[in-house]
């Protein structure tokens, strides 16, 4: 049973802050929150997002040594070898209407061992907003079956992402020779109007490499025209440069009792590119008993400081390495695959109708009313824009695939993702995968409930 009540509204993106607001309808629904089960991999993911608003030529992030550079405390000497990923997501703003100059978003890896490495793309995908995906009004959710509904940059580099599509011009290996550097990434993020642009890359490396991600305007030709800049001006950036200015709110320490707690924006190296689960009873056990009929469980996703849902479990990714005035961990995982199996069992004597649906409800460490709280008219700001994948069997045992992009709003409780009639001692698996976009604030959950 649900009930109304007047809300709180809780301050979407990096600050968490109660403050009244007028009176507006909530649905409380009853129910049981769950901790997700699993963990995050151990890979490293190169994660540059601070500061997300670029208005100066400088270092974003780099894990070169700083020895022998002018500014050394921009870069945090840490090498990626074998198995790791790319993440950026950055947006350029003009300072004045008369430069209307793109900035270019470089990403090199330098080789500071004796030997060749040869650096592995496994897939990549870069999306600019303006052109390649525009922030459009759609519907709370879409079939995506070909993967063509987006709306932003995040949603369509997540899309693509899950869907292990990437893009035709990406090259499939570099080599990178002893001592120097090559430039994977140099793409430009157009200044007017405000635009923005996300990268996800999936790289394996033969051995150690560093990498950096670099901010450098177009360059201006004798002739008027406008270039990309090129490897030496790459490379004269990251000797002799500082870190771009200005820098995002400085983030609160975890644990600190605040009234006004700052998530800050992450630069750095987070440990984890996937969380992957089969989720059962408990451990041990191979199914996940359906509820009741009229009730429903949850399990959290992308639950952070502060947002757990009263899970008391943070799933944001840790940090190996940061720069000190941004994020203490990789909150909203920004780029990371959720993989979960859900081994759904009816182990009543009768038939079940069971759906499993993806749900935005209000941001609570604690839950104040034993259950999920949503709004009755969901009308603020988006908080999930991306594709979600669903593989299960139909009750003829054919295997299904379907996409569905969701848009979500804070306090929306979405609708079924899908929906099986379970006979009586009968399991069947449905498997839910998506990245969690970027642009997106958690805490979301996944929810499976019995309706009849």
């Amino acid at each position: 049973m649900s009930f109304l009540l007047p809300s709180m509204l809780l301050v979407p993106g990096l600050l968490a802050q109660a403050m009244p607001v007028a009176a507006i309808q909530e649905v409380v629904q009853p129910q049981e929150v769950r901790p997700l089960p699993g963990q995050l991999d151990q890979f490293p993911v190169f994660n540059s997002n601070s500061p997300e608003l670029i208005q100066s030529e400088g270092i974003l992030l780099s894990t070169l040594p700083g020895a022998g550079k002018r500014s050394p405390r921009a870069h945090l000497n840490f090498p990626f070898t074998g198995r790791f990923d790319v993440f950026a997501h950055h947006v350029a703003r003009a300072k004045s209407k008369q430069d209307k100059r793109p900035v270019y978003v470089g990403i090199l890896f330098h080789n500071s061992g004796k030997k060749p490495v040869r650096l592995m793309v496994m897939q990549g995908t870069s999306i600019l907003s303006n052109t390649e995906a525009p922030f459009i009004d759609l519907p709370a959710q879409v079939q995506n079956r070909w993967g063509q509904v987006a709306s932003g940059p995040g949603s369509r580099a997540t899309n693509n992402a899950l869907r292990r599509q990437g893009q035709g011009d990406w090259p499939t290996r570099l080599e990178i020779p002893p001592g120097q550097n090559r430039v994977l990434v140099n793409l430009p993020i157009s200044a007017s109007p405000t635009s923005s642009r996300t990268t996800w890359l999936r790289l394996y490396s033969s051995a150690p490499v560093h990498a950096a991600s670099l901010a450098l305007f177009a360059r201006r030709q004798p002739n008027g025209t406008l270039r990309p800049p090129n490897l030496q001006e790459w490379e004269s950036l990251l000797a002799s440069g500082s870190l771009v200015t200005p820098r995002d709110q400085t983030p609160t320490p975890p644990g600190t009792k605040v009234e006004t707690f700052f998530y800050g924006r992450v630069a750095g190296v987070s440990q984890g590119g996937q969380w992957q689960a089969n989720i059962t009873d408990r451990p041990g056990t191979q199914t996940l008993t359906i509820p009741q009929t009229g009730q429903a469980f949850s399990y959290v996703i992308s639950s952070l400081d502060h947002g757990t849902l009263g899970t008391n479990q943070i799933q944001s990714a840790p940090m190996l390495t940061r720069y000190p005035d941004t994020a203490y961990r990789a909150h909203g995982n920004y780029g990371l695959r959720y993989n979960l199996q859900f081994p759904l069992f009816n182990g009543t004597p009768e038939p079940r109708t069971v759906t499993l649906a993806l749900q935005t409800p209000i941001k609570e460490n604690r839950l104040s009313r034993k259950g999920l709280r949503f709004l009755a008219s969901p009308t603020g700001p988006v908080f999930f824009r991306g594709t979600v994948r669903l593989n299960y069997q139909d009750e003829g045992g054919t295997l299904q695939q379907k996409y569905f992009h969701l848009v979500q709003r804070r306090g929306q409780q979405g609708n079924p993702l899908v929906t099986l009639n379970l006979p009586p001692a009968q399991q069947r698996s449905v498997q839910l995968e998506l990245l969690y976009p970027p642009d997106s604030t958690p805490p979301q959950v996944i929810t499976v409930r019995t309706v009849k």
